[in-house]
């Protein structure tokens, strides 16, 4: 018998804990849905009329009211992916799983630890502008210049969720917020023993270990993590360990609850390199000689406290205190004229981030709707290091740099939630951020403080109107902002520096005009004032302007349910980046297109559910090509349609087997870039992997 203490806490756990009602997970397997489906009598109804959300497989939510604002109430393009699509995927390096997220562009270097990036609205995942902001359970989980190691802490059987932000109007955040945000929820409570094994193409291994103890006031939540892979390629050998820990305590009324998350990652990978653009078509697998040494090792660490409760019926408050730490050694050469480079990466990011949510009950507002006023503010400091050398064979000749910088941010936020009636709904926001620091390079002699950034003012606008409960239409406007990355943030050259403002309109439709189809349709723009490119190859990290830039395009997402055993679903971006003003001293830019960003994005799939105990899936992804610089002279590349199938098994309760195949087709694909002649990194070429599911 479940005691009156236990029904409390689930109660208030979490709003991504809690699950949908087998009826609406039924309706969302493979598709696209709205976030808002509810439980029992009202789960027929999965289409919200007051948001913007759409989900893409089984998402955990809440009806609470209490505690900070939910994810739908950002009114932007807001999109959920299910843990049922997430821990079946069969993945090397977890970017891959955004494969099927909509308007998400994946930029596929496969070179060893930096094996590639997420990127979207129209920003490239090159490492000069990373736009995208990366939280783990809501904690801050970007190294310094926005990359997203952290990614190598997590493996899909522990993910519960995974949220994409795209846009500009949300206050939340700031540092790295340029084009949105991803939030990767990992499992939380509940009481569970389940394994995956993997075993496939490349001579790939994986095992995967997760349990959840819930019992009383605490939850205990363990994951071990094991891969290794010789690789598609010549001299890609990579291998990762992982494991986390979370402990959990709520109080008796339900009311408190606070816990500690530490996870670790130690990952090792050999890099391939760059080929030829004939060899790379001739000879895939094939790696040079000179690259036989190139690879590296990294080491990550996160460390989170975290605490939320009511103070009363109209108070919630929130805080998390965490600590990060990035240790990262790479070997890499370019090309055989080119000498090897040692690069280090040494970063400890101290931070705190606290939220309060107040939920008015005056009489004088009783005829107003979910009227909320919600408020926070964030610091971070971060120790880092970033010293290079040339190397022969990994051993050290020269050294190039040795940098040393503190990076400090500061942030508020101020948001409401105004529904003066019950089909139109008002979000204003406002933020602001500071940064500060200081840089020194003792092997130069050189010592600088951090530009005069001043206060970064962002406001924030977003409205909704529900005339039917079949649409919605929304709106929104917000601001963010880009600074330096590394030495690039600091006076270097004495020229005083302004942050890259990032103003940014969405204007959209959700819609469900019939019960077997639902979707969204959004067209939007962003325009940059002297954005900065972060130079890959430079030795002392500075930096170059793109200049005035403007991107825009439009987003549809459909999913159909054809009959109670098959679902479609489909995503479609076109999108456009365009250099309004250049810098002067590249003046041929203007007009012309930023590099790798392609003109569409698409992604779609299917799902059949065969029998009782057989689901046959196939989906598949794609892009088109780009120009490799700012110039857009030379052509262009990294075009390529993927299709992927799979088939799972349920055997017993216990055991489950899944069949997956990567590039059924086998296509040639690549990621190119371009010094003094084109680089071409081939995609893996067809994979098949078998993995068994145990629940014991």
């Amino acid at each position: 018998m479940t005691s009156v203490a236990t029904r409390r806490r689930r109660a208030r756990r979490p709003d991504h804990l809690h699950r949908v009602r087998p009826l609406v997970r039924a309706t969302a397997l493979g598709g696209l849905l709205a976030f808002s489906a509810v439980p029992d009598a009202l789960a027929q109804s999965t289409a919200s009329s007051d948001d913007a959300a759409l989900t893409l497989g089984t998402v955990e939510v809440s009806g609470r009211r209490s505690g900070p604002l939910q994810l739908r109430n950002v009114l932007t393009s807001v999109d959920l992916i299910g843990a049922d699509r997430l821990q079946q995927q069969q993945v090397l390096y977890n970017w891959e799983l955004f494969a099927q997220s909509p308007g998400v562009m994946l930029t596929q270097f496969r070179q060893g630890n930096e094996s590639g990036k997420l990127s979207f609205r129209a920003f490239n995942g090159e490492g000069e502008v990373n736009a995208v902001k990366l939280l783990i359970d809501g904690v801050p989980s970007n190294d310094n210049a926005g990359g997203m190691p952290f990614l190598g802490t997590l493996f899909p059987l522990d993910m519960a969720g995974i949220e994409v932000v795209r846009g500009t109007n949300d206050a939340r955040y700031g540092l790295h917020n340029i084009a949105g945000n991803v939030n990767i929820l990992t499992r939380q409570g509940g009481n569970y023993d389940e394994a995956r094994l993997t075993y496939g193409s490349f001579n790939t291994r994986q095992v995967q270990v997760a349990k959840g103890v819930e019992n009383g006031n605490w939850s205990q939540n363990y994951f071990l993590g094991y891969e290794k892979s010789d690789g598609y390629r010549e001299h890609a050998q990579a291998e990762n360990i992982a494991f986390s820990g979370k402990w959990f305590y709520t109080s008796d009324d339900g009311r408190y609850r606070t816990g500690l998350s530490i996870r670790h990652a130690n990952a090792y990978a050999q890099e391939p390199g760059y080929l030829t653009a004939e060899d790379a078509r001739a000879n895939p697998r094939t790696s040079y000689a000179y690259a036989q040494s190139d690879g590296g090792n990294r080491q990550l660490d996160q460390v989170s406290l975290h605490f939320d409760g009511d103070i009363d019926d109209q108070l919630a408050v929130a805080a998390k205190l965490y600590l990060n730490r990035v240790r990262d050694q790479r070997w890499l050469r370019y090309s055989s004229t080119t000498s090897q480079q040692e690069r280090l990466i040494d970063e400890t990011h101290y931070g705190l981030m606290t939220t309060a949510t107040y939920r008015p009950q005056w009489k004088a507002l009783e005829g107003m709707n979910d009227l909320a006023l919600e408020g926070g503010f964030n610091v971070e400091r971060q120790e880092d290091q970033s010293p290079r050398f040339n190397t022969v064979n990994k051993v050290r000749v020269t050294q190039t740099r040795d940098h040393h910088f503190t990076f400090d941010t500061f942030g508020a936020y101020l948001q409401a939630v105004i529904k003066p009636v019950e089909s139109f709904k008002i979000i204003p926001g406002y933020r602001v951020d500071k940064v500060g620091g200081s840089f020194s390079d003792p092997s130069r002699g050189v010592r600088y403080g951090i530009q005069e950034y001043g206060v970064i003012r962002q406001p924030k606008l977003s409205v909704v109107y529900a005339p039917i409960k079949q649409a919605s239409l929304y709106a929104n406007w917000g601001r963010t902002f880009q600074v330096g990355a590394g030495a690039a943030a600091y006076k270097s050259n004495n020229n005083d520096l302004r942050p890259s403002i990032n103003d940014g309109w969405e204007s959209g439709v959700k819609f469900t005009p019939v019960e077997w189809l639902d979707g969204r349709i959004a067209w939007w723009a962003q325009r940059a004032s002297d954005e900065v490119k972060r130079r890959l190859n430079d030795p002392t990290g500075d930096s170059e302007n793109v200049g005035r830039t403007k991107r825009s395009g439009v987003d549809l997402q459909l999913n159909l349910r054809a009959g109670k055993r098959t679902t479609m679903w489909l995503a479609y971006s076109r999108q456009r980046s365009e250099i309004i003003t250049p810098d002067p001293t590249a003046p041929a830019t203007i007009g012309k297109e930023i590099d790798h960003v392609p003109r569409y994005l698409f992604s779609g799939g299917v799902d059949y559910q065969a029998t009782d105990y057989l689901k046959l899936s196939t989906s598949l992804n794609g892009q088109a090509s780009y120009y490799l610089t700012t110039a857009n002279t030379g052509g262009k590349f990294g075009g390529y349609t993927l299709v992927d199938a799979s088939a799972s098994y349920q055997v017993s309760p216990m055991l489950a087997l899944e069949l997956q195949v990567k590039n059924l087709a086998n296509r040639y694909y690549e990621y190119v870039w371009i010094n003094d002649q084109t680089r071409h990194a081939p995609g893996d070429g067809r994979a098949v992997y078998l993995s068994a599911k145990l629940t014991y």
